[in-house]
């Protein structure tokens, strides 16, 4: 394991290029990053495949290329379509919900062409690759995307997941990897059911569902199966007077025996008591103490955290 506090690559170098493609993940590897993240969904025919969402809608032309394939919701899911059928699929800068804009303007141009769907095998054959070809060691942190969906599906995700693994090298708690589920009652059985040897990280967000979990009680059962927690960083700091600071909540994930990784640190979506993304990654390390911190723009976390490691 890389010594926190880590760097993880959001979806890999997304600010710079389109999220889950292999170019930008080759990017993430070259910019530095400590592990690259992979969201794995499975496809109609249990093929594992690297995309944020369990629909297509907002990063391709899926409605352009199979018309009619929508739900009654208007969306188009990845577990309706066959790898192939993925396959023939251009992947594009992330639109905002139901509309032709991108989501982050300033990002790479849309609608380029230049992209596709990658599978996890795939990705995990490039970064693999990387690590060889240049001597620097990334790891994987796949997270296992809403796993009851899938079970409703008649996908067992995390089988799946584990099985391709560990077909890669990815089984023992000292291999360069993590999991992540926002799941609780999966992320348990991925450790007692499924042993699962990998450090597992419990995403959580502001939502109610999360409160018991992060009361002191629920965070030490947790650590009895978890290595660590994954809140937005926003539950970790308190501003709602004065300066921001640390809050309540990181010291409890600490005093529980759980690391923390935070996500998402973007220069084009900072909170009010942030003025640049510096700032935001600075008071992250300094004063909220974090172990990792998920980015869009890697580079810029990694030269945050040397700079704040060599003052301190």
């Amino acid at each position: 394991m890389t010594l926190s506090p880590i760097v993880i690559a959001h979806r890999g170098a997304s600010g710079y290029l389109p999220e889950h493609t292999l170019a930008a993940k080759a990017l993430a590897h070259g910019l530095g990053a400590d592990y690259i993240e992979q969201d794995v969904v499975a496809t109609r025919d249990s093929q594992l495949v690297v995309l944020h969402d369990l629909y297509l809608d907002d990063v391709t032309d899926v409605a352009q290329k199979f018309p009619g394939r929508q739900r009654s919701d208007g969306r188009h899911y990845v577990i309706d379509f066959d790898l192939a059928e993925l396959e023939e699929l251009t992947v594009f800068e992330r639109r905002a919900p139901g509309s032709a804009r991108a989501k982050y303007p300033a990002r790479f141009p849309a609608d380029t062409g230049l992209f596709g769907i990658a599978t996890l095998a795939e990705e995990l054959r490039l970064i693999g690759g990387l690590n060889r070809s240049t001597g620097r060691v990334a790891g994987i942190y796949p997270e296992i995307k809403d796993p009851a969906w899938h079970r409703r599906h008649g996908v067992d995700l995390s089988k799946l997941v584990l099985a391709e693994l560990r077909a890669f090298g990815y089984s023992r708690a000292d291999d360069a990897a993590f999991v992540q589920c926002f799941d609780a009652a999966e992320l348990a059985r991925l450790k007692i059911e499924l042993d699962c040897r990998l450090p597992l990280i419990q995403l959580v967000g502001p939502e109610p569902e999360y409160d018991t979990l992060l009361t002191p009680s629920g965070l030490r059962s947790l650590s009895a199966h978890a290595y660590g927690l994954g809140p937005h960083y926003s539950q970790l700091v308190a501003a709602e007077k004065g300066p921001p600071r640390r809050a309540e909540l990181a010291q409890r994930a600490h005093d529980a025996g759980l690391r923390l990784h935070a996500y998402t640190f973007r220069r084009d979506d900072l909170p009010p008591y942030a003025r640049t993304i510096e700032d935001l990654l600075e008071l992250a390390f300094a004063e909220i103490g974090v172990d990792g911190v998920f980015s869009d723009h890697p580079d810029v976390a990694v030269r945050v955290r040397a700079a704040t490691l060599k003052v301190q």
